[in-house]
């Protein structure tokens, strides 16, 4: 979600020093398209770029959905299916939700993929952007509970205990969600969202959420895990290869939130090609996060494989035998 308004012929230019003071004199929410003139927009173009993800980035999101939904599909079907011994697996419930919130955003990455649609819909907008962000905020707080909180969710030692915590976890994952679907929508034929004076505290809003759940939480676990391998300290949060997870959506929290201190006229940057670069950043970002629908179900087909490995050769003590 970058900057990038219109490319301009460079017959429309001005000259360079001109364009640089331009760059320099008007705000940072220059993507508020309704209150930016168009001379303001024609002398300031050199400080747009260009978006990697337009409409000719269309295929990648429809692979990324197709393989997303593959992907979970399967392991879905392994965990509730006696495959592999995955049913053996620990924690099989949160797994399974787990691969539920991958399918679910892999299904709504080609409704936000530019160039499907001349003309999108606002409200199909807004459910891709409430799907997209629901699903990645639960399935972040669905790793980090359960690294927290280990056996007891998928153990039942507590009557309720799993129903009752994954049906408020993805109702608060869901709330979480509101204010990107709210502060959506179209502009130029592509869902976006929507820079404007009215929608300023649901963007900040939105960027609070996201540096919370994607940056600050899987520091906070592993900062405890640090912490608590201390004597006498407890064990802290089980680390596992769900962890790697957070890979893909830590960069996009991070530059989230720089863009909005950019935009907000808190952190002005130097020149034309820092805007430029942090556009290319954010676009990259966005693209890696659209990866995790397909590396997710991965994840957790290595983690079944690694958990159940040892039982099933414990549940098999004369193949072992003739194994050695």
């Amino acid at each position: 979600m970058g900057n990038c308004l219109h490319r301009v012929e460079p017959s429309l230019l001005s000259d360079e020093n001109t364009s640089e003071k331009a760059f320099g004199d008007i705000s940072w929410n220059y993507t508020d398209y309704e209150n930016i003139s168009y001379d303001n927009l024609e002398n300031a173009a050199p400080c747009h770029s260009c978006k990697l993800l337009d409409s000719s980035s269309l295929p990648f999101f429809i692979l990324a959905s197709i393989l997303g939904i593959l992907a979970s599909t399967a392991v879905l079907f392994a965990l509730f299916r006696p495959l592999f011994h995955w049913h053996l697996c620990p924690g099989r419930p949160i797994l399974a939700q787990l691969a539920v919130g991958s399918a679910l955003f892999s299904i709504v990455v080609p409704i936000l993929g530019p160039g499907l649609s001349s003309t999108p819909s606002t409200a199909l907008c807004r459910l891709g952007y409430y799907v997209w962000y629901g699903s990645a905020f639960a399935q972040a707080l669905l790793i980090g509970c359960r690294a927290c909180l280990g056996p007891k969710l998928g153990a039942g030692l507590v009557p309720g205990l799993t129903l009752g915590f994954t049906v408020g976890l993805w109702v608060a994952a869901t709330l979480l969600a509101l204010p990107i679907t709210l502060g959506s929508g179209t502009a130029y034929g592509i869902c976006t969202m929507i820079s404007s004076r009215d929608l300023k505290v649901l963007h900040c809003i939105h960027t609070a959420i996201c540096l919370v759940i994607f940056v600050l939480l899987p520091l906070g676990l592993l900062g405890a895990k640090v912490l608590m391998k201390a004597p006498s300290r407890g064990v802290g949060p089980r680390v596992d290869i769900l962890w790697a997870w957070f890979i893909f959506w830590w960069p996009h929290g991070v530059l989230l939130g720089l863009d909005s201190l950019v935009r907000f006229g808190l952190w002005p940057l130097p020149n034309c090609v820092a805007q430029r670069v942090l556009d290319m950043l954010l676009d990259l970002a966005e693209a890696l996060a659209i990866l995790h629908c397909v590396a997710a179900p991965l994840l957790l087909a290595l983690l079944c494989r690694q958990v159940t490995l040892p039982e099933r050769w414990s549940s098999h003590p004369n193949t072992l035998e003739e194994k050695s």
